[in-house]
């Protein structure tokens, strides 16, 4: 079954892979919902474990680390007002060795950081990418590395749609 360490060691190897092919060319990770968790996880791996720094992290439509995700997804809102939610539910997670910390991985990157939100995201919070984005922010010696860009409710790019933005290459760059 999926874990979280899997997930990382997948990545791993898939970097290894693309960087003996790529040559010079730039390396980024772009995580898209719990791949954000994923992405900031083998970022992290990579710098501490192999002295290693990815050319760039792309986190789309992110949160800060899973049991706080799992807390506002629009799934878990019928049972939020039962006693043991936060027991029987979001610790569950961290029994299974999943937490996604990626609130925690950026305080350790130094590498460029592009958190991009969508304003109408009704399955992860813009607040969550928000306050991923001032973790990051706060514990960069170099502030001009990492980014935040939201996307306003008008676009209607909600949770899945951001990469359909025709400006995002542009941004990205």
């Amino acid at each position: 079954h999926p874990t979280e360490s899997g997930f990382t060691t997948d990545v791993l190897a898939l970097y290894d892979w693309a960087k003996a092919r790529s040559g010079n060319s730039t390396i980024l990770f772009w995580g898209h919902s719990l791949g954000t968790g994923i992405a900031t996880n083998t970022a992290r791996k990579l710098q501490e474990e192999r002295g290693v720094q990815v050319d760039a992290v792309v986190l789309e439509s992110p949160y800060t680390n899973i049991r706080e995700a799992a807390a506002h997804i629009p799934i878990t809102t019928i049972y939020r007002q039962f006693p043991g939610f936060g027991y029987f539910i979001l610790d569950s997670l961290a029994l299974g060795d999943m937490y996604f910390a990626s609130d925690e991985n950026v305080k350790v990157l130094a590498c460029p950081l592009l958190i991009l939100h969508a304003e109408d995201d009704a399955v992860l919070p813009p607040h969550l990418g928000r306050k991923l984005f001032e973790t990051a922010r706060s514990a960069y010696k170099d502030k001009t590395k990492v980014k935040f860009i939201t996307f306003p409710e008008k676009l209607g790019l909600g949770h899945d749609y951001i990469s359909f933005n025709p400006e995002l290459p542009v941004l990205v760059k």
